[in-house]
C-alpha cells in the first residue's frame, strides 16, 4: 500500500543526512530568527493588553491642555465611575547647596492610582510619603534627581518657588508609559503643590488629566460618547485598548524590521538549499541513471527526492521553530526586570506558524529547479556524471515560481505597513540581482586576467573562472549578507554623529522656559552677567511664547481627515506659536518675505513648511488661530523651513506683534553656552528667576545617544544573522565541491605543486570571492542607507569608512578562512587514492 516513490525515499534516507545539514542549517537559522521576532513582539503586545488597565490608569483617561477641567465638566466625569485627578507640569528643584535640575513635576489626589500599584521604597505608604509636614509638602523622588542633588530621603529641596520634602524613592508608577517623553527625573506629590507653586495657572504649560474606573454598567464606547456630548472645547480621550500608542507602533516596526532580517537570512540562505540540494542530486547520479535505465518516469524521480527533501525542509523548520520558541524565554529570564515594557514570555501559535510558513515556502522556491534538471537529464547524460540539464517549463519550475510570489505575499500581508514591506521585498530582489550579475562579472574578468599571471594566482583565477565558481554561488549570499550590516553600520554612525557631534554644534545647549514677560530685561542682564559678557544673537535668541490651534483655512474649518498624517500634528493639536517684529536669524523663508519690525496693519502670520504643505497654504490664504481665548484672522505673509532642532526661531507659527497686542504673555529663550556657562547660568537663576525651567539639551543629547547605542547593538545583532547565512551558504559550497577539490588538488601535486602553492590559490581564490562580495555589500548598503538617512531621518551623511573596511576586511577573511579549509581538506588525502576514487 507504500508508494514506490515513498519506498525508494525512505530507503535513500537510511543513509543519513550528511549531504543536508548546509540544507538543515539554512532553513532553520531563517526560521528561528523570524520565529524568535514574532514571538518577542507578541510577548510585549500580550504584556501590553494584560496591563493596558494599569499602564493607563484606569479604564479610560480624558486629558485637557492648559487648563483644568470645570466644577461641572468633574460632575460629568465623576458620574462615569471612580475617578483621580493629576496634574502635570515642568518646575526647577533646587537643592540646599544650589545644584538645580529640570524635573517633571506631577501632583496626584488621595484616590491615585485607581490601577495598580506605585512602588517606592523609604516609606511604608504613598500616603505617608506624600504627607504635608510643618507645612512642607512630601514628594516620592526618582533616584536619578537625588544622585544629582546630592539628597536623601528626608531632605528638603524646592520645587520652583516650593518647599518639599523627599519622602520616599519612587521606583515605579503604573500609568509611566501611557505619558510618555519626559525631559527630567519624576517627582511625585499632591496637586496642591502645584497650585501654591502657580504652576497651573491659565495659559500656562501644564495638562490635567482624569483616569476613570468606569461603572459596571457603562461600556467604554458609552462613556466616551458621554464625554464627547457633555464636554466642550479641546480634550483627549484614551481607553484600556490604546493605552500606549506610541510603544505599541515601536513594537510593530521592530517586529517587522527584525523579521525583514530574518527574511532576507532565509533568502540568503537559499543559495545555500540551491547547492545543497544540486549537490546531493549530483551526488545521486548513478541512482537516478539506473532507475531512468530501468523504465522509471521523470515523475517517479521527482517524487523520490521531493520527498526527502521535503521531509528534510520540515525538520529543518521544526529546528528553527524550535530555536524562534525558546530564545523569548530565555531573553524574559535574563532581562525581565530591566524591560521597560511589560511582556508575557510564552510559546505563541501563531508567531511561529508565520514562521514555519516562511520556511516551507523558501524550501519550495529554491529546491524544486535543481530536481527539475534531475528530472529533464537523460540516462545516458546521467551516465557520463553529466547533470547540466536544461531548466523546462515544467510542474517544479511552477511550484517554484508560485512559493517564491508566495514569499513576497506573505511578507507583505503580515507586515504593518504593506507599502515599505513592497518597497523593502523589490529592493531585496533588486539587490540579490545586482549580486548575481557582479559574481558573474567577477567571473568573466577572472577569465580574461588569468592568462596574465602565473602559479597560485593563476589557479585562484581559473578556478573563479569555471563553471562551479564561488563568485557565482556564494557571492550573492554573503554581499547580501554585507550590505544588510553595511546598511545598519552607515544609518547608526550617521545618526550617531548627527546626535554626538552636528547637533551639539547647531542646537542651543540651554533652553528657558516660562520666563516672565514683564521681567525680561531683567533676564536678559542675569544671563549676560552669567557669561560674563552681551551675548550676541548667535548665542542667544529670546522671543515671547503663546500656544494655539489652527481653526480654519480660507474660511474653511479644519478637517483633520483631509490633511495628510504627516501633517495633521499642526492641526489636531495645540502647537507653539510666537509674535515676532523684526525678521530673526535664520528664518529660512523660501515664498513670501517677512513683515518690517514696525508693521502696524492687519495681523500677518509666517508658516513652516509641514502645516503649509499639509493645509495647501499659499501666500496671500487667510489662517483663523484660536489663541488666548480668542479667534485671530491673519493672512499669510510668508512660508519658510524650520530646524527645530537648530538654533533659531523654531516656532511652526509666528504672528506679527500687533495680532496679540496688550498680552503679556511668558518667553522662551535659547542659548549657547559651555558646559561651565551652562552651570553658572543654571545657578545664577535660582535666586531671581526660580520660575525659569532650563532644559540642558546637552543632557537630552548624551541621553539619547546612551539609547541610540543600545538600540543599535541589537539591530546589528540581528542583521548579523543573514551574515551568517552567507556563511553557511560559503561552507556549503565548499562542502560541494569537496570531492572536485581533492581530485584537483592531487592532480596538482602529481604534477609538481607544492602544499604551499595549493594552499596560496584556494586562499587567493576564496578571499577574492569575499572581497567581491563585501565590496558589492558595501556599495548596495550605501545605496540603501543614504535615503534613509537624508530623507527619512533628515540627517547629515556621514560614512563611518572605519567600518565599512571591517565589513570588507571581515568578509575577505571569512572567506579566505573558507578557503584555506577547504585546501586542507583536499590535501589531506594522497594523491594515488584521490585519482582513483572516480
Amino acid at each position: 500500500m507504500i508508494p514506490l516513490w515513498l519506498r525508494f525515499a525512505a530507503r535513500e534516507l537510511r543513509s543519513g543526512v550528511k549531504g543536508f545539514r548546509i540544507f538543515l542549517a539554512c532553513l532553520a537559522l531563517g526560521v528561528a530568527a523570524i520565529a524568535a521576532a514574532s514571538s518577542t513582539a507578541e510577548a510585549f503586545r500580550r504584556g501590553l493588553a494584560t496591563e493596558a488597565r494599569e499602564i493607563l490608569g484606569g479604564d479610560m483617561a480624558v486629558s485637557a491642555s492648559q487648563r483644568r477641567f470645570t466644577p461641572v465638566e468633574r460632575g460629568w466625569l465623576d458620574r462615569l465611575g471612580r475617578t483621580t485627578y493629576a496634574a502635570a507640569s515642568q518646575a526647577m528643584a533646587e537643592a540646599p547647596g544650589g545644584e538645580r535640575r529640570l524635573v517633571e513635576l506631577r501632583g496626584v489626589d488621595a484616590a491615585y492610582p485607581l490601577a495598580g500599584e506605585v512602588k517606592i521604597k523609604g516609606a511604608p505608604s504613598l500616603a505617608a510619603a506624600l504627607a504635608t509636614r510643618d507645612g512642607v509638602w512630601g514628594a516620592a523622588v526618582e533616584q536619578a534627581l537625588l544622585d544629582r542633588l546630592n539628597l536623601k530621603v528626608g531632605d528638603r529641596f524646592l520645587a520652583g518657588n516650593v518647599p518639599m520634602r523627599v519622602g520616599a524613592v519612587l521606583e515605579e508608577e503604573p500609568d509611566r508609559l501611557s505619558r510618555g517623553f519626559s525631559l527630567g527625573p519624576r517627582v511625585l506629590t499632591r496637586t496642591g503643590a502645584l497650585e501654591q507653586g502657580g504652576f497651573l495657572q491659565p495659559g500656562l504649560p501644564f495638562g490635567e488629566t482624569v483616569r476613570i474606573s468606569l461603572r459596571p454598567d457603562l461600556s467604554l464606547e458609552a462613556a466616551k460618547a458621554d464625554v464627547r456630548k457633555s464636554m466642550r472645547g479641546f480634550f483627549r480621550i484614551r481607553d484600556r485598548n490604546d493605552a500606549a500608542p506610541g510603544v505599541s507602533r515601536i513594537i510593530d516596526q521592530l517586529e517587522y524590521f527584525l523579521g525583514f532580517i530574518g527574511l532576507a537570512s532565509l533568502v540568503a540562505g537559499g543559495l545555500g538549499v540551491f547547492g545543497a540540494v544540486s549537490a546531493y542530486v549530483d551526488g545521486r547520479k548513478p541512482a537516478i541513471a539506473t532507475l531512468k535505465a530501468l523504465g522509471a518516469e521523470s515523475g517517479l524521480i521527482r517524487n523520490v527526492y521531493l520527498a526527502q527533501i521535503g521531509l528534510l525542509a520540515l525538520a529543518g523548520i521544526a529546528i528553527g521553530l524550535v530555536v524562534g520558541a525558546v530564545t523569548p524565554l530565555l531573553l524574559g529570564a535574563l532581562v525581565r526586570d530591566e524591560l521597560p515594557v511589560p511582556a508575557l514570555f510564552a510559546v505563541y501559535p501563531w508567531p511561529l506558524a508565520r514562521a514555519a510558513a516562511f520556511g516551507l515556502l523558501s524550501a519550495a522556491a529554491f529546491s524544486l529547479a535543481p530536481l527539475a534538471r534531475a528530472r529533464s537529464t537523460p540516462p545516458a547524460s546521467l551516465f557520463r556524471s553529466d547533470l547540466s540539464g536544461r531548466l523546462t517549463f515544467g510542474p517544479e519550475l511552477v511550484g517554484a515560481l508560485l512559493a517564491a510570489l508566495g514569499l513576497g505575499a506573505l511578507a507583505i500581508v503580515t507586515a504593518p505597513t504593506p507599502l515599505a514591506a513592497s518597497i523593502m521585498i523589490a529592493g531585496v530582489a533588486a539587490a540579490f540581482g545586482v549580486l548575481w550579475a557582479f559574481g558573474w562579472g567577477a567571473a568573466k574578468l577572472a577569465g580574461r586576467l588569468r592568462g596574465g599571471t602565473r602559479g597560485a594566482v593563476r589557479i585562484a583565477l581559473a578556478n573563479l573562472a569555471g563553471p562551479r565558481s564561488a563568485a557565482r554561488t556564494a557571492a550573492p549570499a554573503i554581499g547580501l549578507g554585507v550590505a544588510l550590516l553595511a546598511a545598519v553600520v552607515l544609518i547608526q554612525s550617521s545618526l550617531l554623529r548627527q546626535i554626538s557631534i552636528v547637533a551639539p554644534q547647531t542646537a542651543p545647549a540651554l533652553i528657558f522656559t516660562e520666563i516672565p514677560g514683564d521681567r525680561t530685561a531683567a533676564f536678559d542682564a542675569e544671563v549676560a552677567r552669567a557669561f560674563g559678557r552681551t551675548p550676541g544673537p548667535d548665542t542667544y535668541l529670546r522671543a515671547p511664547f503663546f500656544t494655539g490651534r489652527i481653526l480654519a483655512v480660507r474660511g474653511v474649518p479644519v478637517d483633520i481627515e483631509k490633511i495628510p498624517p504627516g501633517a495633521r500634528w499642526a492641526y489636531d493639536n495645540d502647537v507653539s506659536l510666537s509674535a515676532l517684529g523684526a525678521e530673526p536669524p535664520n528664518a529660512g523663508v523660501f515664498a513670501g518675505e517677512w513683515w518690517p519690525a514696525n508693521y502696524a496693519g492687519p495681523p500677518l502670520v509666517a508658516v513652516s513648511r509641514d502645516p503649509a504643505e499639509g493645509g495647501n497654504l499659499k501666500v496671500g490664504d487667510m489662517l483663523k488661530l484660536s489663541v488666548l481665548g480668542a479667534e485671530i484672522d491673519a493672512k499669510v505673509a510668508a512660508i519658510r523651513r524650520v530646524d527645530f532642532g537648530s538654533f533659531g526661531a523654531g516656532f511652526p507659527i509666528v504672528l506679527t506683534p500687533n495680532a496679540l497686542e496688550g498680552a503679556t504673555p511668558r518667553h522662551v529663550a535659547i542659548a549657547k553656552a559651555s558646559l561651565a556657562e551652562e552651570q553658572r547660568i543654571v545657578r545664577a537663576l535660582g535666586a531671581d528667576f526660580p520660575e525659569v525651567n532650563v532644559i540642558s539639551v546637552r543632557e537630552q543629547l548624551e541621553a539619547a545617544t546612551e539609547m541610540f547605542d543600545r538600540v543599535a547593538l541589537a539591530v546589528r545583532g540581528a542583521a548579523a544573522v543573514a551574515l551568517m547565512a552567507a556563511l553557511l551558504v560559503l561552507a556549503g559550497a565548499i562542502a560541494a565541491r569537496a570531492q572536485e577539490r581533492t581530485r584537483e588538488a592531487a592532480t596538482l601535486k602529481v604534477l609538481g605543486a607544492s602544499r604551499a602553492q595549493v594552499l596560496a590559490a584556494y586562499v587567493i581564490e576564496y578571499g577574492l570571492v569575499g572581497l567581491i562580495a563585501g565590496a558589492a555589500g558595501v556599495g548596495l548598503g550605501y545605496a540603501a542607507a543614504w535615503p534613509v538617512v537624508v530623507h527619512v531621518f533628515e540627517a547629515k551623511w556621514s560614512v563611518d569608512w572605519a567600518g565599512v573596511a571591517a565589513l570588507l576586511a571581515g568578509a575577505s577573511a571569512f572567506a579566505g578562512a573558507g578557503g584555506l579549509l577547504a585546501s586542507f581538506q583536499a590535501l589531506s588525502k594522497r594523491p594515488a587514492p584521490a585519482l582513483r576514487s572516480e
